[in-house]
């Protein structure tokens, strides 16, 4: 498929996806939340992509926001539509996709593009990156997930704190709140992505898959994410993979997975 807000990378089992409006500072609006969704779900579908990395074109943002220039009119009903259609459409998506998604974000990453990254199974951030929900300081909420999962990331404290003063943070204190993992030299971002994907890859990827559904049963209303956790470890020892691993570290040798 052609894109026109994104760019749309494979190499090595790992699909690059970076989002392309650099004059807009990478701002979602609808056209790019569509192509997202459309690229996510095409990656999860392709067998030979084993990790999916996400970020911003240039040097400057990862997803400065979203473009409130396509709402600023919009009516009660209109917002919760949108806020609906985005959380269906992308960043559910995300969170829940089968395959590991790694955001590198490489800049300012406010509003929507926060959410977006926290969408994301984890992240990276170069030394030049600011995260933060600026929504209050325009008359709005986030509200694309943005105040359940800063929540659930840095806890109830920080994020109201960050949410209430619109505050940005740096890389630094991002990495002390445990909202990134890595904190790096922008030059060194997506290489280190690369280096923790090719981990990622080299595991059995219907392990992975069962350890994303298990991990984000605990954050799910109505789910116990140990009952999850039990199904779904049970599940693996019917696959391949389980067999050829278990195989390979008797006979002390690499697996060779399959995700069967």
């Amino acid at each position: 498929m052609n894109y026109n807000t994104i760019l749309n990378d494979f190499s090595n089992g790992i699909t690059t996806i970076t989002i392309n409006r650099p004059t807009k500072l990478n701002a979602l609006n609808k056209a790019t939340i569509f192509e997202l969704h459309t690229a996510f779900k095409a990656a999860e579908s392709d067998v030979d992509t084993k990790v999916i990395i996400l970020t911003g074109s240039g040097e400057k943002a990862f997803v400065a926001g979203a473009d409130i220039s396509e709402f600023a009119d919009f009516d009660g009903e209109e917002g919760r539509a949108l806020s609906k259609e985005g959380q269906d459409l992308l960043f559910d998506v995300v969170e829940n996709l089968s395959t590991p998604v790694i955001a590198a974000v490489n800049g300012f990453s406010l509003g929507g593009g926060l959410e977006l990254a926290m969408s994301a199974h984890f992240r990276l951030a170069s030394t030049n990156a600011r995260m933060g929900l600026p929504e209050v300081s325009l008359g709005l909420i986030p509200g694309y997930g943005g105040t359940q999962r800063l929540t659930q990331l840095i806890g109830k404290g920080r994020a109201m704190e960050l949410i209430m003063t619109a505050s940005m943070i740096d890389a630094e204190k991002a990495l002390a709140y445990g909202l990134v993992n890595y904190v790096v030299p922008q030059e060194e971002l997506l290489p280190k992505c690369y280096a923790l994907a090719d981990k990622i890859k080299s595991n059995s990827s219907l392990a992975i898959s069962a350890a994303i559904k298990a991990v984000n049963a605990n954050y799910t209303d109505g789910m116990n994410g140990y009952d999850v956790e039990i199904s779904e470890f049970g599940k693996c020892f019917e696959t391949e993979d389980f067999e050829e691993g278990t195989t390979a570290f008797l006979e002390k040798r690499k697996s060779k997975f399959t995700g069967r």
